[in-house]
């Protein structure tokens, strides 16, 4: 059985965790805690850089399903090479904070780009839709994305710099934006929705409410300097997202 189906089951029950080590993490010993965490707690798959070295230990240390995160298409055919389980063209928020942004535009064309690369191999593809577009850029963008065959979107909650305020209530406004982008995108488009930025063990619920298939959650893990803590936070994500399927089951 393909290691990705864990994942594929988990998103279908609506119970999905992908726990994210960075995009930027290029620190091996951190993404190998951040991995150990989400392996121990039956996370259902874990998100990494494009390093190939980093690509290779994880591999090495787990079955679990491996995302490989990054905006450049060749280093994501590069990962499938190197036994990634998918791959994901976004985790946008390291590169707004050197200022770059990205239009649906650009976005749609790394993802051709990319599918071009893979030579009509099916890896398991997820996008992430940019969080700052008007909303009806991005149920635009969804829709093209699910003609192409992606399997996954990715919201996120980013504002540009003049409007997004900071701290606390920085980070809730930019959940409630992440919030508000799954709510419209689930009622829109057909193709599942994960709802990241600023998901921790306080706003998951939040997450699956909203119609969201899966949740990505980053900082509420990878900032961690206690592995002990990793795990724990890890195991409080997971269980949410399990009491959610049963929720989820019954409704059926």
């Amino acid at each position: 059985m393909e290691r990705i189906n864990l994942f594929k089951k988990h998103l279908e029950e609506k119970r999905a965790v992908k726990i994210i080590a960075g995009i930027d993490n290029f620190d091996m010993e951190s993404v190998k805690r951040v991995v150990t965490a989400a392996d121990k707690t039956g996370a259902s798959a874990v998100d990494i850089c494009a390093d190939e070295d980093i690509i290779k230990a994880v591999r090495e240390m787990t079955d679990m399903p491996i995302f490989v995160s990054s905006i450049i298409p060749a280093r994501l055919a590069r990962a499938v090479e190197l036994g990634a389980d998918a791959i994901e063209l976004g985790n946008f928020d390291v590169l707004y904070k050197s200022g770059k942004t990205f239009t649906a535009g650009e976005v749609l064309e790394l993802t051709k780009e990319t599918l071009s690369l893979l030579k009509g191999q099916h890896v398991f593809f997820c996008v992430t839709i940019p969080g700052e577009i008007e909303i009806s850029e991005q149920i635009a963008l969804a829709r093209e994305l699910e003609d192409l065959g992606i399997d996954l979107i990715q919201t996120e909650g980013h504002f540009s710099k003049a409007e997004q305020a900071n701290g606390v209530r920085g980070l809730m406004e930019r959940v409630e934006l992440t919030i508000s982008n799954t709510i419209e995108l689930v009622r829109n488009v057909d193709i599942p929705v994960m709802t990241a930025t600023g998901i921790n063990p306080t706003t998951a619920p939040f997450a699956f409410t909203a119609g969201a298939s899966a949740i990505g959650c980053g900082s509420c893990i990878n900032k961690l300097s206690s592995e002990i803590a990793m795990i724990a936070t890890s195991q409080q994500l997971v269980e949410i997202a399990s009491r959610n399927a049963e929720k989820v089951a019954e409704l059926v």
